[in-house]
Formats: C-alpha cells, sequence, structure tokens
C-alpha cells in the first residue's frame, strides 16, 4: 500500500530529512503561524517556517497525543515541554489533489507557550 502524505509527514518528523519535507510541501502551500498575522504563501516560505519549527518544537519530548482525519485533511494534537513551558497545540493540514501538503496551520496554547516559541522560532527564523 502506497504511503500517504500524512504517513510522509510522520515520517519526516522522525528522519528529519529536508529533501523528503520539500518534496512533501505543494508549491503553493500555506502556512499559518500561531504568531504571525498572515499567511505565509508558498513553497519556500512554508519549508523555512515547517523545517525551523522542527528543530524548535521537535526535540525529544515531542509527541503526537491525537489525530482526527477526513478525507483531504488532519489534525494532529501536540505537546512538549520547553525551558519548563509545557505546550499543547494542534497542526491543521489539508492535502492537495496530488498527495502533497498544501495547507498548514499552527494553533498553541497556553500563552506563556506562543510567547516562548514567538522568541525561539524569530530566533532559528533569523540563522542564515
Amino acid at each position: 500500500m502506497p504511503m500517504t502524505a500524512l504517513d510522509k509527514w510522520y515520517d519526516y518528523m522522525k528522519s528529519h530529512d529536508h529533501a523528503a519535507l520539500w518534496d512533501l510541501l505543494h508549491p503553493d502551500a500555506v502556512f499559518e503561524s500561531p504568531v504571525v498575522h498572515t499567511p505565509q504563501r508558498g513553497r519556500d516560505i512554508t519549508f523555512k517556517y515547517l523545517s525551523s519549527a522542527e528543530k524548535v518544537l521537535g526535540g525529544p519530548g515531542f509527541r503526537y497525543i491525537g489525530e482526527w482525519r477526513s478525507a483531504n485533511g488532519a489534525v494532529l494534537e501536540f505537546e512538549n515541554e520547553i525551558e519548563g513551558i509545557k505546550l499543547n497545540g494542534v497542526d491543521i493540514i489539508t492535502f492537495s489533489e496530488d498527495d502533497r501538503i498544501a495547507r498548514f496551520k499552527v494553533m498553541v496554547r497556553p500563552l506563556k507557550a506562543i510567547n516562548l516559541l514567538h522568541r525561539l522560532m524569530g530566533e532559528q527564523l533569523a540563522k542564515p
């Protein structure tokens, strides 16, 4: 049975293979951040945000704790603890007809966690 885009996402989160992430993203992918007001449009910027988020959030404590699927997407609940702050959030992923990520929205709670992510993501995105 062929791998779905969701299977490929889970594999990326385990392997941290940036080439696999690039291939998984639709050229017109859109990323919606919990701290950036406007959607980030296009594969390049979506790749930058997702690969940076994987470095910030995807450490040893990161785990998905829930999953809800639809015909063209999934909601994945996650948790982690960074710098003593417990984060809880969801990745809302929409897949394109060619089974790639077309839209990726992240929502995080509580406010302390959002503020922490804002700082850490800013530092990560500023790296060359």
